[in-house]
């Protein structure tokens, strides 16, 4: 006598393997991605914005920097430099590239791990002072291995071969060359940042960079890293996105171009005609856009707020602003008030702008998710950020070179605005994240098998 099997063994043919196996490389790499998010999240709410914040009431109660130590800035501006926009750009980097087997979680964690601890030693020593000597270089040390892993990885993404023969390649597509620009940007900064911080633990006085030097180092991470990088990706995505043609290839390598020429200037210690350059390559790129075209259909806005394109065309408009101040700067400015502003519009008004307006579309989906958790809660977000970034360009000015008094009961109400806009983003992409869902659970080829 013999007896049935209750249930008779599934084995999968190998193209169902094959495909549970892309599903799993693609769930690690976005849970990966996830992680870069979440950091990046955490340093632009806490240590970035909200020590941002707390500096300017500081600046605001004593009517001028007062007793605030450099090293606060410092520490501001590296958590939202590195630890939100890099971490960022560093994650989608990482999802971007093809990996395979254990090298899709590996090399990124071990990455993940190096950057988010350097950023995190690096504010600690900014702002507490503990063991600062050591610490500085240890964090820079960190970081740059970090992008050198980056690098590394990067290394083995082989162009796409031209159709007319396997050995010809085509050429970069200029987005690419962009964002390839950017990331010699960001490994410049890095490098700058870990020679100064090795020089400032051995001997160096205070526990941040000097004025000057400062200044060429903002140079290197605003126009030299992000501005690159953004018009990358604005070139291959906001096509799509906008419903508008292809950026000109002419116009675009003309802006990038300018942009390198004034990155040039200004580490050089000339910014006047760095300026100049940069007030230039921001007009021109709108041009390469094209921007003032009408668009060809309706933009791409399932799942966002349909506010997205008017939002993305401020972030250009924020550029212009940025590149403009900063002429005005090098000319007029006295007390760093407009200074100020400038890179207060070039950080908030063109790059946290571009984030917000552009995360909610990309973010969700990179991660394995449908959509983000909350138009309305997306639109708010970007009203209190630009709400606050337009008080806060125009009223610096004002207060910081003794034209109007009362433009310094103005700068607090702008961080609070801007706070609240980060604030809000940062609980948009968490409630996504925590509860969004997941688009992996849509026709998975293993169900679809066994049913």
């Amino acid at each position: 006598m013999t007896t049935l099997p209750l249930f008779e063994p599934f084995a999968p043919s190998a193209s169902i393997r094959e495909n549970l196996g892309i599903i799993a490389r693609e769930c690690r790499k976005s849970l990966m991605l996830r992680a870069w998010i979440a950091s990046g999240i955490f340093f632009m709410a806490l240590p970035g914005t909200l020590l941002g914040f707390s500096n300017l009431m500081a600046i605001s109660a004593h009517h001028g920097l007062g007793t605030l130590p450099a090293a606060w800035m410092e520490g501001h501006g590296h958590a939202q430099m590195f630890g939100w926009i890099g971490s960022f750009i560093l994650g989608i980097g990482f999802y971007s590239q093809p990996a395979h087997g254990r090298s899709v979680t590996r090399l990124p964690l071990s990455c993940f791990i190096l950057w988010a601890s350097g950023v995190a030693m690096r504010w600690f020593a900014n702002i507490y002072g503990w063991h600062w000597r050591a610490l500085l270089p240890v964090s820079a040390g960190f970081e740059l291995v970090a992008v050198i892993l980056f690098l590394y990885a990067a290394s083995y993404h082989k162009l796409p071969t031209s159709t007319q023969g396997n050995r010809a390649k085509s050429p970069m597509e200029h987005w690419m060359v962009s964002v390839l620009i950017g990331t010699a940007g960001l490994a410049s900064a890095v490098i700058f940042n870990f020679v100064e911080c090795v020089r400032l633990g051995m001997q160096g006085g205070l526990r941040s960079f000097p004025h000057g030097l400062d200044q060429k180092y903002l140079v290197v991470l605003g126009w030299g890293f992000v501005v690159p990088v953004v018009w990358g990706f604005s070139a291959r995505w906001l096509p799509s996105f906008l419903a508008i043609s292809k950026p000109s290839v002419r116009w675009f390598r003309a802006a990038l171009c300018l942009d390198a020429a004034g990155v040039v200037f200004g580490v050089a210690g000339w910014p006047k005609p760095a300026t100049i350059l940069f007030a230039l390559s921001a007009i021109t790129i709108g041009f390469a856009l094209r921007f003032a075209e009408r668009p060809h259909g309706h933009a791409k806005t399932q799942g966002i707020h349909p506010s997205f394109s008017t939002f993305i065309r401020l972030v250009y408009a924020w550029l212009i602003a940025a590149g403009s101040m900063s002429v005005w700067a090098a000319y007029s400015d006295m007390h760093g008030g407009i200074w100020g502003a400038s890179r207060h519009a070039l950080t908030v008004g063109f790059a946290a702008t571009m984030v917000f307006a552009i995360g909610p579309r990309i973010l969700p989906h990179f991660a394995g998710i449908q959509s983000i958790f909350s138009k309305r809660l997306m639109l708010l977000s970007l009203l209190c950020l630009q709400t606050g970034c337009l008080l806060r360009v125009s009223s610096e000015p004002l207060a910081y070179e003794r034209l109007v008094s009362f433009a310094w009961k103005v700068l607090p109400v702008s961080g609070m605005l801007e706070l609240s806009g980060v604030l809000i983003f940062a609980a948009n992409m968490a409630l996504t994240f925590l509860i969004g869902r997941s688009a992996f659970a849509v026709n998975n080829p293993s169900q679809q098998a066994v049913a």
